[in-house]
């Protein structure tokens, strides 16, 4: 007994059935976490390496060059890119996607562990970082404070830090911008002289009396006491009162030679929110949390820790990327709630009965949900990816239901019974119904092997389709005939309403399918013009392609925007501090009603704050984040907000550099395209002369908002070149002469004070105002083992020098890339446009130029994608031939996908939209939706012809049977997409593209589909018949020659 015959015997058992499997997808549903993007294996991993005290070449030289060379020899490894800047070498290692992050964590910590005998003395361990898309702040918090800046860490530390920390979920929680407390000993160089003391006899002394000693255990009678010496000091005033040592029989104290301030650390980051001096606070996710549940519970904390805080510290968001999530995956639900709405209006227009369009609705949303059942045993998320499978899916799942229930209606009104209607009417459409399923699959499944980052994106999309197709064909094949046997009736007589508004949509449809007759019957017997005219259709169509841009993928709108503005080197934060101000304030009432919040950070930050030494830091720059409100609330766009804060920041000329990122960050699908054009080269001079040469030039490129070069500028420094001769002289060598200069300009940490848990330096060091000039470096006095003074001009010259900030190295050769931010032009035109620069300059000949970014990701991409369409080309064709037990038809149907691609080329040259991963997708799936019409399409014809009628007749008649079947799936995957081509949610940038070039093409494919390939039919098949005949008269006449030669052969024999 087949599946659709038992459907129908058991009506409530089959309802049963799926209705527990709805249920399920329900349950399921309701537990699966949101998400922006499915998860994505990392493929980064960093290695931090600090080394005190180096400079930028030393730590290339000594640190990076020698882990470099181990490294390389990683498995899988892509890129490998380091970073050498002062005290710190942070190498980047970029793998393939699709392997075990955590295997090639351990295949990079035993190359480590292999090189580190290699390493200096003073290197510190290399520390192993995977990064991950966790490490994305997913909250960004403001905090404005006035009286209560002073002690703003610790407030925010106790009462808003640790609280958030313990939200389940929550991984880092870091504070930017409040500055730590200090206790700042400033000394008096002139009177340390006088009384023939030290910075480090002054810290020792510190050190030794901030102390509590445990003295043992005594016995006193039956009891044990413990005796211990409390020296810890309980208030800072207390340091004064230390003696540091005695002149001519008097104490000196520390208030003699020094001042004692309890205050915040000299060189901090300063957080601004809207103009209000305050912090940041950064929550970062643990890896695999969700990020939108841990939005959320941040958000419900934040007025219960406010009503914790004084009154002057008021929180604020600055990015909640929940936000975003929730707003994509909205207007994303809302797309497939309208593609449902669209599918079920065409499948009534055109069957014309309630009961039928019920039974198509039941059958949409059951695969639709089923698909939730998949994602939960998966363990996947509802994210932008499986949204819009379901959406693309709508107008697929019902086809095979509307083909079943077309041809039981069929059955139903030559007067059978409904019950055998349903069984008979689905026996004939099964294999087709099957066939074009496994047409679908052969286009989905393939989408499951791709590699990279489009991969990431595909896989999941790959897998939902084939279970809703899988899903969609069970219901059709044996709930929607059980549907049919209980529902459809013979209907006796139409009533009155019905004939009125039934009766011009009935009329429009005959007089379609007369006119399509007709058509095909001039089309058939002038077979050579309509082939002809389809081929120059062809060829024009590719004329479109050579004015559609390409890109990666599209940028999105998810209203946040970053600045990065540097400053000349050693710009003071003062200064940097009154510019941000300015630009905020004009920012501000520019865009008032549209921006809503404008926070920027100013300074040198701490260096144990995590989420600051991954950001570049430092007192000459300055980096804003800003929100603005959503897309939907605002007329105008994010790029043009963009585009117009570049031209606000071209009227400083101060900015060395002056960065504005689209999206708040420069990776990510969402960011805006960018064209990095790498420069390779050791000496620093060429590189720099090419790159300053090429940027001059990338300007004036139509599209170019922005260029950057990202080596900054070599920054001046103070160096002591000391005489080794004279410090030996004196007893000295150059760790101790060095050491005295540190702790007397950086300062020494003498101890730590300890106040409610909390504990903070105690730095001894000059006071600020003995350490302005060159002469008081100069006049610093070094002591030696004897005692004796000696001054730091006598033994050695304080120079002005030049050195470079950081020194970047790309697949282990120096490199400086110069990246050209695009607005409005497409990344390919502007490549194309650098790569023609390149050519016509002169480049010295060790030095060579390449295009990397986005544009290295674009081209991988389309290469795997081309390569799929043809792997999915063959297999559809497999299928087919398995199907028709023939080569020749499949072949015929394929002429059918030339005229998609040309129909998504026109779509996207008329839309202005460019070709990205996006629409080259949309041109695969076409594939399989394309072939579909031209399977139901043969499928008819081949059963006329069994039925003994003539080619020509057969054609005709099965194209005018066939008309409505695929007019109505053709209809309906068509307006399941136009909510996805037209919509205007946020995220909707990324669909756009794939609606569009699906409902150009299918367009397209479909009209030359109905009459081109009942042409290519006739004439393979009048060949056919040709050769048929040839035949019959070849045997013939050979039988006419062997009757009238039969006695003369046979006499032979037996004689």
């Amino acid at each position: 007994m087949s599946l659709y015959e038992g459907a129908v015997k058991k009506p409530i058992m089959t309802s049963l059935c799926f209705l527990a499997v709805v249920i399920f997808g329900l349950f399921s549903l309701s537990k699966l976490p949101i998400d922006l993007y499915p998860d994505i294996d990392t493929n980064t991993i960093m290695v931090m390496t600090a080394y005190p005290g180096a400079s930028a070449s030393d730590i290339e030289n000594n640190v990076t060059r020698p882990l470099e060379n181990t490294l390389n020899a990683v498995s899988n490894l892509k890129h490998i890119t380091s970073r050498s800047s002062e005290n710190m070498s942070l190498i980047t290692l970029e793998f393939e996607y699709g392997n075990d992050i955590d295997v090639l964590t351990n295949d990079v910590r035993d190359k480590l562990d292999m090189v580190s005998s290699q390493l200096p003395d003073d290197v510190e361990n290399p520390i192993i970082f995977k990064f991950s898309t966790d490490m994305i702040p997913i909250v960004l918090l403001s905090v404005q404070a006035n009286e209560s800046q002073s002690a703003l860490y610790k407030i925010l530390d106790d009462r808003v830090v640790n609280p958030l920390a313990r939200i389940p979920g929550v991984g880092t929680v870091s504070i930017s911008g409040a500055p730590q407390r200090e206790i700042q000993v400033y000394c008096d160089p002139n009177k340390l002289e006088a009384y023939n003391l030290t910075i480090e006899t002054i810290s020792s002394i510190i050190g030794a009396e901030n102390k509590n000693i445990p003295g043992g255990n005594f016995d006193i009678g039956n009891e044990t006491y413990s005796l211990r010496v409390e020296g810890e000091f309980d208030d800072s005033r207390q340091l004064e009162d230390v003696v540091v040592g005695s002149y001519n029989g008097a104490n000196i104290y520390l208030r003699d030679v020094a001042r004692v301030v309890d205050t915040v650390e000299e060189r901090a980051q300063e957080t601004y929110n809207n103009g209000v001096k305050g912090a940041m606070i950064v929550v970062q996710k643990q890896s695999g949390a969700n990020s939108v549940d841990i939005s959320k519970k941040v958000a419900e904390a934040l007025p219960k820790l406010q009503k914790n805080l004084p009154s002057d510290v008021k929180l604020g968001v600055i990015v909640d990327t929940s936000d975003n999530i929730l707003n994509t995956i909205d207007s994303l639900a809302e797309t497939v709630l309208y593609a449902l709405l669209f599918v079920v209006i065409v499948v009534f227009l055109f069957l014309g009965r309630w009961r039928a369009t019920l039974i198509i609705c039941i059958t949409i949303p059951l695969s639709l949900i089923a698909s939730f059942i998949y994602l939960a045993v998966t363990g996947n998320t509802i994210n932008i990816i499986s949204l819009s499978s379901l959406s693309i899916a709508i107008g697929m799942v019902v086809d095979d239901a509307i083909v079943v229930l077309e041809n039981v209606t069929t059955h139903i009104e030559r007067g059978s019974d409904p019950k055998q209607a349903a069984v008979h009417g689905t026996n004939e459409v099964a294999i087709s119904v099957i066939a074009s399923t496994l047409t679908m699959i052969a286009v989905f499944f393939p989408l499951t092997m791709v590699s990279g980052m489009s991969g990431v994106m595909f896989k999941q999309l790959g897998w939902m389709m084939c279970a809703i197709m899988f899903i969609s064909t069970v219901a059709a094949l044996s709930l929607t005939p059980m549907l049919c046997s209980q529902l459809l009736r013979l209907q006796k007589k139409q009533s009155k309403t019905f004939k009125l508004l039934f009766g011009p949509i009935e009329k429009g449809l005959d007089a379609l399918d007369t006119g399509y007759a007709h058509m095909l019957n001039w089309a058939v017997r002038h077979r050579p013009i309509v082939i002809f005219g389809c081929i120059v259709f062809f060829v024009v169509s590719l004329f479109c392609a050579k004015s559609i841009g390409t890109e990666f993928f599209p940028a999105q709108d998810n209203a946040r925007i970053a600045v990065q503005l540097e400053l000349p080197i050693g710009t003071r934060k003062e200064l940097a501090q009154e510019i941000s101000e300015k630009l905020t304030n004009q920012w501000l009432n520019k865009y008032k009603g549209v921006m809503t919040v404008c926070n920027y950070t100013v300074g040198q930050a701490d260096s144990d704050n995590t989420w600051a030494s991954m950001q570049d830091n430092g007192s000459h720059i300055i980096s804003f984040n800003i929100s603005l409100v959503d897309p939907g609330d605002r007329d105008i766009s994010l790029e043009q907000v963009c585009d117009e804060m570049r031209e606000d920041l071209k009227k400083y000329p101060e900015f060395s550099k002056a960065q504005v990122i689209l999206g708040g960050s420069n990776t990510g699908m969402s960011a805006q395209a960018s064209a990095d054009f790498e420069v390779y080269g050791y000496s620093m001079e060429e590189t720099d002369s090419v790159a300053a040469r090429l940027k001059r030039e990338l300007l004036n490129v139509k599209g170019v908002s922005e260029v950057n070069i990202s080596r900054s500028d070599y920054q001046p420094e103070y160096q002591v070149d000391f005489d080794r001769e004279k410090l030996a002289l004196h007893g000295l060598n150059l760790a101790t002469a060095g050491n005295y200069l540190r702790n007397r300009i950086n300062g020494a940490i003498a101890s730590k004070y300890r106040e409610d848990g909390d504990e903070y330096d105690i730095k001894v060091r000059y006071a600020p105002e003995h350490r302005t000039s060159i002469e008081s470096i100069e006049n610093i006095l070094i002591y030696n083992s004897r005692g004796e003074a000696v001054r730091v001009k006598e033994l050695g010259k304080v120079v002005e020098r030049f050195a470079p900030p950081t020194i970047e190295r790309k697949d282990r050769e120096r490199i400086v890339t110069v990246s050209a931010v695009i607005s409005g032009e497409a990344l390919g035109n502007v490549v194309n446009a650098g790569n023609a620069i390149i050519d016509k300059m002169d480049i010295p000949s060790d030095v060579t130029i390449q295009v990397a970014g986005s544009y290295e990701d674009q081209q991988d991409s389309f290469r795997d994608l081309g390569t799929l369409a043809i792997l999915i080309v063959v297999l559809v064709f497999i299928v087919m031939a398995a199907q028709f037990e023939s080569l020749t038809y499949p072949f015929i149907i394929m002429f059918s996908i030339p005229f998609a691609f040309s129909g998504v080329l026109m779509a996207l040259y008329g839309t202005g939209t460019t070709l990205n991963v996006m629409s080259l997708l949309g041109g695969i799936m076409l594939i399989g939706i394309v072939v579909k019409n031209g399977i139901v399409l043969i499928d008819y014809i081949t059963l006329c012809r069994e039925r003994g009628m003539s080619v020509i007749h057969s054609v005709v008649v099965s194209g005018r049977s066939r008309l409505r079947p695929v007019l109505m799936t053709t209809l309906t995957t068509i307006l399941g997409m136009v909510p996805m081509a037209i919509g205007g949610g946020e995220g909707s940038e990324m669909w756009q593209p794939l609606g569009v070039s699906v409902i150009g093409g299918l367009t397209v494919s479909t009209v030359l589909t109905l009459i081109l390939v009942p042409v290519l039919y006739c004439s393979f098949a009048g060949t056919g018949i040709k050769r048929n005949r040839k035949k019959m008269k070849a045997s013939r006449e050979l039988n006419d020659y062997y009757q009238a030669h039969k006695t003369e052969m046979t006499k032979g024999k037996k004689e």
